[in-house]
């Protein structure tokens, strides 16, 4: 019989198992004649008082000694080779996880993805780094794994209620990601590791009999009878399957507009957009461990900030310790940034998404674009910072302490952002309710984390694929659309996910409704 205990400890005692053995019998009166066997199950960090301690959660038993971290794969195989074919629109976190329970189900998916491979993609990456190319099809958003796969690869959700978060978990372990994100308060297993599991993921959907077609990009629909769903892909391939989870990720315009040109219904929703604030991760660590020295325990810190008053809500987005300012367009013209880590976070640079939320109904100037203003709003953003530009992806940017005091900084700090930066009046060209919004949270911010606003970092524009700005509507218990019932939108494209875990559990869910839908 195990019970469970939870120990505060000092950073210099999380690798001294016998100090922490000693500990548990200390709190437990347990003697030193007696058997204790113990494993870690949660660790945390608690950084709100000045002395920063590890929050840690324990299982142990006097009586028997406790198996390790239940790892093993729960993905439940079979040959689904021979079986009825479900298309899965989109191979990222939605599309793989909804593919795998497809396959859990007796049916046999065929996951179709514009973009490459995920080994392939590299390739486009570098070219939009290096060269500023943007392959419209392959990008950091387009492709196998989805934006998150070379975007971070964080795992941290709020939507618990969503499904069954440790099965993901444990998924992603079973394929290769490290054991650590089981115990994790913030799971992270960073975009060096994470392409091997999802191409690890791709190989077991096809050692099922499960069937990948990249280079495939949908470009019609079709209801043909209540059992049957034409799908038509810009290569002139097109085939007749029983339904198809939509699971086409938030970047994914011309799919709305597919839809639209269906009539089927879809709501303008909020999004967010904003900047990219980049800071030295010396000053964040400083800050959030309250300590003058570089520690060589803790690892890199980050943080969580949000401002709310009358008129405007923002907040910190996708924080990156040790991190990485990425290009995320899709199209050329257009700037749009996005932050990652690698799995060491080593990088000497911190970056967070700091963004405004923006409603729909509230915006006179796009009023006439109806479903689409809050698209249309983000694309005119995106062409402004690219137009400002020398033609390149040199990304518009301005020190922290210029744009909250509105002025023109002359010089800039040194970044991680590879296609460079080109000073720019942020505070003039971003739209105004997201200027003020932006001055207004970064004020906030700067009472919360004193140091926050200086002219020693930067930031950088424009953060504003956060979600989609359109939700695709679907039957509550069903997940499938009232007019295409043998379609399901899925994930953070069909604006019912935001992030990795999220969108996995999604495409889960989806399929869970599917095979309600099929026993009605």
């Amino acid at each position: 019989m195990s019970e469970i205990i939870d120990i505060r400890l000092a950073p210099e005692f999380i690798s001294d198992r016998e100090y922490i053995g000693r500990l548990i019998r200390q709190k437990q009166s347990i003697s030193t004649d007696v058997a204790l066997y113990f494993r870690l199950i949660k660790r945390s960090i608690d950084a709100r008082q000045k002395k920063v301690v590890y929050q840690l959660r324990y299982e142990y038993s006097t009586e028997e000694a406790l198996v390790e971290l239940n790892c093993h794969n729960e993905f439940k195989a079979q040959d689904v080779s021979q079986s009825r074919e479900i298309a899965v629109i989109g191979a990222g976190p939605a599309g793989i996880f909804a593919a795998l329970r497809l396959i859990e189900n007796g049916y046999k998916p065929l996951i179709f993805d514009r973009g490459k491979d995920v080994q392939a993609r590299r390739r486009d990456l570098r070219a939009i780094q290096q060269e500023s190319i943007v392959n419209t099809e392959s990008n950091y958003c387009y492709g196998e794994g989805g934006a998150g796969t070379y975007s971070d690869g964080k795992l941290y959700t709020r939507s618990t209620k969503r499904g069954d978060l440790n099965r993901v978990l444990k998924i992603l372990v079973a394929h290769g990601a490290q054991e650590d994100i089981l115990i994790d308060a913030h799971p992270h297993i960073g975009s060096n590791k994470l392409p091997q599991v999802i191409k690890n993921i791709r190989t077991s959907i096809e050692d099922c009999g499960g069937r990948y077609f990249f280079d495939h990009k949908l470009e019609d629909l079709d209801q043909v009878s209540r059992d049957s769903l034409k799908l038509t892909f810009g290569n002139g391939f097109s085939i007749h399957v029983k339904s198809a989870i939509l699971a086409t990720g938030h970047s994914a315009r011309d799919i709305y507009r597919l839809l639209d040109r269906k009539n089927l219904a879809m709501e303008a929703k909020p999004f967010a957009l904003g900047v990219r604030a980049e800071h030295d991760q010396q000053f964040v660590n400083q800050s959030q461990y309250h300590q003058n020295q570089p520690s060589t325990i803790l690892p890199p810190a980050s943080y969580s900030l949000k401002h709310t008053s009358n008129t405007h809500s923002s907040f910190s987005f996708c924080m990156c310790p040790g991190g990485l300012i990425v290009p995320a367009a899709t199209s050329p013209g257009e700037i749009v940034v996005n932050g990652m880590s690698l799995s060491r976070r080593d990088s000497p640079y911190a970056n967070s998404g700091i963004v405004v939320t923006v409603d729909p109904s509230k915006m006179k100037d796009f009023g006439h674009y109806g479903l689409f203003s809050s698209l249309e709003f983000q694309k005119k953003v995106e062409r402004d910072m690219f137009e400002f530009g020398d033609g390149s992806l040199a990304a518009p940017a301005q020190r922290l302490s210029d744009f909250v005091n509105r002025k023109v900084s002359t010089t800039l700090n040194p970044t991680s952002y590879i296609p460079g930066l080109i000073t720019a009046p942020l505070h003039e060209m971003l739209p105004e309710n997201i200027q003020t919004g932006l001055q207004e949270g970064f004020k906030a911010f700067g009472r919360k984390m004193p140091g926050y606003i200086t002219e020693n970092a930067n930031i950088v524009g424009v953060e504003s694929r956060t979600s989609a700005p359109v939700r695709i509507v679907r039957n509550n218990k069903f997940c499938n659309h009232p007019q295409y019932p043998t379609l399901y939108p899925c994930g953070e494209g069909a604006g019912y996910a935001g992030g990795i875990i999220s969108a996995a559990l999604d495409g889960e869910r989806v399929v869970h409704g599917m095979m309600q839908y099929f026993d009605k």
